[in-house]
């Protein structure tokens, strides 16, 4: 059975950070781009970071560039996203995905992960 377990969400004032894990299990993900989506009430599911299979290549949304990290263990079982400068906008729930191929659009991921809550409050 496939698992993707997101860990690390909380509560955590403005300006804080977090760091969330995302362990994979059950199958290889050989080859597999991973990507981290966030999505609050009421808002589509939104992009929020992605990394290549090798760690070399990585993507992010506008709204996190300079403030979030995605990095992904060498063992290739463990992808995290450290997130620091918190805003209130980062509230949502964080789920990771492993896909084929290193983009922005959910569709094309295959494997999701139930999502761990941020609350950051003002």
């Amino acid at each position: 059975q496939v698992q993707l377990v997101e860990s690390g969400g909380g509560l955590v004032q403005a300006g804080g950070s977090l760091r969330l894990s995302c362990a994979a299990s059950g199958r290889t993900f050989s080859g597999y781009a991973m990507a981290w989506f966030r999505q609050s009430p009421g808002k589509e599911r939104e992009f929020v970071a992605a990394i290549s299979w090798s760690g070399l290549l990585t993507k992010y949304a506008d709204s996190v560039k300079g403030r979030f990290t995605i990095s992904r263990d060498v063992a290739k079982i463990m992808v995290y996203l450290q997130m620091n400068s918190l805003k209130p906008e980062d509230t949502a729930v964080y789920c990771c995905a492993a896909g084929t191929r290193l983009t922005e659009t959910p569709a094309e991921y295959n494997y999701w992960g139930q999502g761990t809550q941020v609350t950051v409050s003002s």
